[in-house]
């Protein structure tokens, strides 16, 4: 991937400063890390939308505050959309802000989808609700979504950089990620 891509965060959790949005940044900066590998430090700023800090204007149409975030992360070369999960799916608010997303919101834009939960058992959500809602609006998607056990983030931060890391090249989201920049296939070359 070309390196020091802009990242970006949108994260559905309710709460403000979640662990949520601790996994996301987490993510984002495990991305950061990967496509930089041998260049200097990035200067690109982070994007993050933390849905609880504008959720009071997601109900309101035409909000301002809602188009202006969407309008900024559909500018970002890598979008990590994070939620929790509540009863086995990404949030209502999370959906309540790309509800109000334009059509082709994230066309040619590349998003990693994130879920949190608790139990091992909704692993699958993130595939099966969040990841088809991204494709839905336009997103690249550069292999499976990333989910992540609320347990393991009670490590030091540099150990889930690093844990997320190794889950975005074992799932051969750092593979996808380069071909996506190539102009490729983001699932591989046919043979």
């Amino acid at each position: 991937m070309t390196t020091n891509p802009s990242i970006g965060v949108l994260v559905g959790n309710p709460r403000q400063a979640s662990r949520t949005l601790h996994a996301a940044l987490s993510l984002a900066e495990a991305v950061r890390r990967a496509t930089s590998a041998g260049t200097q430090e990035s200067t690109a700023e982070l994007v993050v939308v933390d849905a609880a800090e504008i959720a009071p204007e997601v109900f309101h149409p035409g909000s301002g505050h809602v188009r202006n975030a969407l309008a900024t992360l559909a500018e970002v070369d890598v979008l990590v959309v994070a939620s929790p999960t509540y009863k086995a799916t990404y949030t209502g608010l999370l959906k309540a802000i790309l509800d109000q997303a334009p059509g082709g919101w994230l066309r040619h834009r590349i998003a990693i989808p994130l879920l949190v939960a608790a139990s091992d058992r909704h692993a699958l959500a993130v595939e099966v609700h969040l990841r088809p809602l991204l494709v839905e609006l336009g997103a690249l998607i550069p292999g499976p979504g990333v989910f992540l056990n609320e347990s393991e983030l009670g490590a030091e931060r540099g150990v889930l950089i690093d844990r997320l890391t190794t889950l975005l090249d074992e799932n051969g989201i750092l593979a996808g990620l380069d071909r996506l920049a190539a102009g490729r296939s983001p699932v591989g070359d046919p043979v």
